[in-house]
């Protein structure tokens, strides 16, 4: 036997049912910070906060890029 079930209903319906949590003011928050890095272009501040969220074990991992690329430029500190 087989049964098939429609259900016609919008996203926030179905995220309303299923329970799940409201992220729309995140989602917004994070679109506004975007729209600000877009309109005041990228920094190098910027990018080294992106780096440290996006890369493994957060700082530490961004003190592992920071000398590896440091060594293969010769630079030191």
């Amino acid at each position: 036997m087989k049964v098939t079930v429609d259900i016609d209903c919008t996203p926030e319906e179905a995220r309303r049912f299923m329970g799940l949590p409201d992220l729309s003011s995140v989602h917004e928050a994070y679109l506004e910070k975007m729209r600000k890095m877009v309109s005041e272009g990228v920094t190098a501040e910027t990018m080294s906060d992106m780096m440290k969220s996006w890369g493994p074990m957060s700082e530490a991992g961004m003190n592992m890029w920071t000398q590896m690329f440091e060594q293969m430029s010769g630079k030191k500190k």
